[in-house]
C-alpha cells in the first residue's frame, strides 16, 4: 500500500499555539516529534511504502524539513494552491500514485492523528487491503470510549468479516444525548477520516458522483509542474473544483463502502480539550507544559513557553500563553477558538497567520520590536543556507552577527563577517546572507523606513524556487 498523507489543515482550534503559517501539524504535541513526523514513523512501522504528502503550497519547506530532519523520504509532494478539502486533494494524489505505481491500493492518512497501539492498527489496515483488494472503499470507524460530541459517526451494518461491516450512514457530530444513544446501541463508530481504496475505484466513484470535480482536478495535475522536490498544481484549474469532503463527495453515496473497526488508542488532536485528554496531569487533573505553578485548581490546560504562569482556584481552563497572543477559555467552549481565528482573519490581524517565529526555507526569524518605521529580527540561518538575493524599496537594513560566519553581498561587493560585526544595507541596494560555517548562523537584523513589511521584497535570485516579488 501507498500511505497518502493529507496535510493541508490549518489548525485553528489550537490557536494560538497553531497558526495558518505553521498548524498543527507541525507541533509536538504528543512526543518530541511533531504530529507529521509521528504518522511518517507509524507508516515505517507498518512497513508501507514511501509516502505521497499533498500539502499547502506555503507550508512546503516546513514538511520537507521535516521528513528529512527524521531521514525519511517521500514518494511525492503535491502543492495545493488553494485549500479545497479532503475530495479533490485525495483525487490529486490517486492520479499522481496511479501514474508511477500502476493503480496502487492508497490508504489515505490525516497528517494530525496519535495512533498509539500499532499492532491493533497494522491489523485493522491488513483487513482493510483486504477489503480493497476486492473493490471497496474503506474507512476507519474508532471504537467509541464514550459518548463524544466532538466527532461524526459511523452506523455499521451487515457483517462482511471479523471486523469490518456494511456501512448504513454517515452521522454529524451529535448532540450529547444522541451521543449517549450512538454509543449504547454498540452499532456507531467514532469517524476517522482514514481511508483505503484502490486508487482507480475511488477515481470511478468521483466519476459517477463528482465529475466536474475529477475533470478540474485531471486539468490540475496535467498541467502541474516540478518546482523543486514538489509537484505544483495548476492554481487556476484547482481553483475550479468545489470545497467538499471525501465524506460528502464520495462515501455517502456508493454502495460498496466498508468500515474496519480500529481499537488502537487513536486521538485527533481537533481542540484544546482533546490536548487535555491525551497528556499527562497532575494529581488535581491539571496538564501543564512550561514554567507554570497551581494553586487549588483542578482540570485545567496551561501551556507557556517564555513566562511563569501562575493559575489560582480555577477549574476546566485552558490556558495558552504565546509571545504575542494568550487565551483563556473555559474547556467545554474549546471548539469555538476557531470564531476567535475567523474575526483576526476578518481583521487583517497577523495573529491568525503566524507568530513571533517566522519559518523560511533557510531557516526562521523571530520578531523582538515593531513599530511604524522600525522592525528588529533575531535571525537563524541553517548551515549551508541562504537567504535570496533582494533588495527593498522603502526600507534600509542593518545586520550584525552575533554567532557565526556570514557571506554578504552588498551591490558588486561581497563581504565576510564573523561574530560582532555588522554591515548597513541602504535602500534599494541589492544583497543576500549566506551562512559559511556548519552551525547555526545568528544576525539581529534592525528595519528602518517608511514602510515596514514583509511584501516589500524584490527577489532577484533564489534557490528555493520562490516568488521573484514576495
Amino acid at each position: 500500500m501507498i500511505p497518502i498523507i493529507l496535510s493541508g489543515g490549518s489548525g485553528t482550534r489550537l490557536w494560538p499555539l497553531s497558526r495558518s503559517l505553521y498548524p498543527k501539524q507541525f507541533l509536538p504535541l504528543h512526543s518530541e516529534n511533531t504530529l507529521f513526523q509521528d504518522t511518517l514513523s507509524r507508516l515505517k512501522k507498518l512497513n508501507l511504502g514511501d509516502p505521497v504528502i499533498v500539502c499547502n503550497e506555503e507550508h512546503r519547506f516546513i514538511v520537507a524539513e521535516n521528513i528529512q530532519n527524521i531521514g525519511h523520504k517521500a514518494q511525492n509532494i503535491i502543492l495545493e494552491p488553494v485549500g479545497k478539502n479532503t475530495a479533490p486533494a485525495i483525487a490529486a494524489a490517486a492520479l499522481f500514485a496511479i501514474e508511477k505505481n500502476n493503480d496502487p491500493i492508497l490508504m489515505v492518512l490525516p497528517a494530525d492523528h496519535i495512533i498509539e497501539d500499532i499492532a491493533a492498527f497494522s491489523v485493522a489496515a491488513k483487513i482493510a487491503e483486504g477489503l480493497a483488494e476486492k473493490g471497496h472503499i474503506v474507512t476507519f470507524g474508532i471504537k467509541p470510549t464514550k459518548a463524544h460530541t466532538g466527532y461524526g459517526y459511523i452506523e455499521q451494518g451487515e457483517t462482511i468479516k471479523d471486523g469490518a461491516a456494511k456501512i448504513v450512514a454517515f452521522k454529524e457530530k451529535p448532540d450529547i444525548k444522541t451521543a449517549e444513544e450512538f454509543l449504547k446501541s454498540g452499532k456507531y463508530f467514532w469517524n476517522s477520516g482514514m481511508f483505503c481504496f484502490k486508487a482507480s475505484n475511488y477515481l470511478k466513484e468521483l466519476e459517477k458522483y463528482q465529475p466536474e470535480l475529477l475533470k478540474h482536478v485531471k486539468d490540475a495535475v496535467s498541467k502541474s509542474k516540478n518546482d523543486l522536490d514538489f509537484n505544483r498544481l495548476d492554481k487556476n484549474a484547482f481553483e475550479q473544483c468545489p470545497n467538499i469532503s471525501i465524506d460528502y463527495a464520495v462515501m455517502e453515496h456508493i454502495n460498496n463502502g466498508a468500515v474496519v473497526v480500529l481499537d488502537a488508542n487513536w486521538t485527533d488532536i481537533g481542540s484544546w480539550d482533546f490536548v487535555w485528554e491525551i497528556a499527562k496531569k497532575d494529581d488535581n487533573g491539571n496538564a501543564c507544559n512550561g514554567d507554570i505553578i497551581t494553586q487549588d485548581s483542578d482540570n485545567n490546560y496551561i501551556y507557556s513557553k517564555d513566562k511563569l504562569v501562575a493559575v489560582i482556584g480555577v477549574q476546566n481552563l485552558v490556558v495558552i500563553d504565546t509571545p504575542d497572543a494568550l487565551l483563556i477559555a473555559n474547556k467545554g467552549n474549546a471548539q469555538d477558538v476557531k470564531d476567535i481565528v475567523t474575526k483576526l482573519k476578518a481583521d487583517n490581524r497577523s495573529e491568525a497567520t503566524h507568530n513571533k517565529t517566522v519559518y523560511r526555507p533557510w531557516g526562521q526569524y523571530i520578531s523582538i520590536s515593531e513599530g511604524l518605521r522600525h522592525h528588529t529580527k533575531h535571525i537563524f540561518v541553517n548551515p549551508d543556507a541562504k537567504i535570496s538575493l533582494q533588495k527593498h524599496q522603502h526600507r534600509s537594513e542593518h545586520w550584525i552577527v552575533v554567532k557565526g560566519t556570514a557571506k554578504v553581498i552588498k551591490g558588486d561587493k561581497t563581504f565576510t563577517l564573523t561574530e560582532n560585526e555588522s554591515i548597513y544595507l541602504p535602500i534599494g541596494v541589492v544583497h543576500s546572507l549566506e551562512n559559511l560555517g556548519n552551525t547555526i548562523l545568528e544576525i539581529i537584523e534592525v528595519q528602518t523606513g517608511d514602510y515596514i513589511s514583509e511584501d516589500d521584497i524584490i527577489r532577484l535570485e533564489d534557490r528555493y524556487g520562490r516568488k521573484t516579488v514576495y
